[in-house]
């Protein structure tokens, strides 16, 4: 019940309160017991491990959260990369397509030129337009990236876009240097397309692209008619010292036009004098041929053998 001062009371048993005591004092005794420094200290740690877990616990909500944010940017990633993939492919795909139309049109586009420019008239519109010099260039650096293109594994395949166009364009200078003034032009303003001539018929193995190397040796051929030409083919020991490898060609036609441009460039005597070290050196090569079945290639190397004797004993 309530007093006056406001404090309230509760009224027990006596039995209970005895009671009551007995358990407390029972604790007194235990408490020390149980509470022992092991417990105390296992328990700090309990909470150190718990506190320790929620700091992980929140670390890894960290991670998760920018793992999902990777993902997300990852699954972004790989579907611009499809996209790109899918742009690549297309446009590797209309790359190839112009390509083979490039191909196939500069292919066409010079063995037209290469028939045209048969006609005098046609090498005078050549050489009388601004961009023969440029033209003469390109056709130079195309002929020596093909020739640089070719293998031993992958022979060349003569009946192909590339092979087409690149004999289209050694076939319209051989056509140009047939012409007097095409010579001129050649020998004047265009060395360095002769000098690529030269280096590719020593670098292409013998036995291949034997149509190429016969329309370089033509061309070579025509320019050495020339005065200014002949001088300068002379006095190219670049040529004069691969005649005798080109002599040995299993190819018959290669032979042919190596002799004739042989037989060209030593015609003077001052030029044999010149040339007698490498002259000698194919004069074993000569006399075989002059024994081939192959009656053209017989009859050039024999009237070879026979003008060089002539103009050695005339010296």
């Amino acid at each position: 019940m309530a007093g006056s001062s406001g404090a309230e009371f509760i009224r027990i048993r006596r039995r209970d309160l005895e009671r009551l005591t007995t358990e407390v004092m029972q604790m007194k005794d235990f408490l020390p017991k149980i509470l022992n420094p092991d417990l105390v200290e296992t328990v700090q740690r309990l909470e150190q491990a718990e506190n320790a877990l929620e700091k992980k616990n929140l670390d890894c909500d960290h991670l998760m959260a920018r793992l999902e944010v990777v993902q997300s940017e990852c699954v972004r990633e790989r579907q611009e990369k499809l996209s790109l993939v899918t742009q690549v492919r297309s446009l590797r795909e209309q790359s190839m397509q112009q390509s083979e139309y490039c191909s196939h049109m500069g292919a066409a586009a010079c063995t037209l030129l290469w028939g045209v420019s048969h006609k005098e008239e046609a090498v005078l519109s050549i050489l009388g337009g601004s961009k023969a010099t440029m033209f003469f260039s390109l056709a130079s650096q195309t002929l020596r990236s093909f020739v640089q293109s070719l293998t031993s594994e992958q022979p060349q395949d003569e009946h192909n876009d590339e092979s087409h166009f690149v004999l289209g364009l050694a076939g319209t200078v051989t056509n140009v240097a047939a012409v007097s003034c095409g010579r001129e032009f050649l020998v004047s303003r265009c060395q360095d397309l002769l000098e690529t001539w030269i280096r590719l018929l020593g670098e292409i193995q013998l036995g291949s692209c034997c149509r190429l190397r016969v329309l370089m040796l033509m061309s070579l051929y025509n320019v050495s008619i020339n005065q200014k030409g002949l001088c300068w083919m002379s006095n190219n020991h670049k040529l004069t010292s691969q005649l005798p490898r080109l002599l040995t060609d299993p190819d018959p036609e290669v032979c042919l036009h190596t002799l004739r441009l042989f037989h060209s460039i030593v015609l003077e005597p001052e030029v044999l004098l010149r040339l007698k070290e490498d002259l000698q050196g194919s004069i074993p090569q000569i006399m075989v041929l002059s024994k081939s079945r192959n009656r053209e290639l017989q009859s050039v190397a024999c009237e070879l053998l026979q003008e060089v004797e002539s103009l050695e004993k005339d010296l």
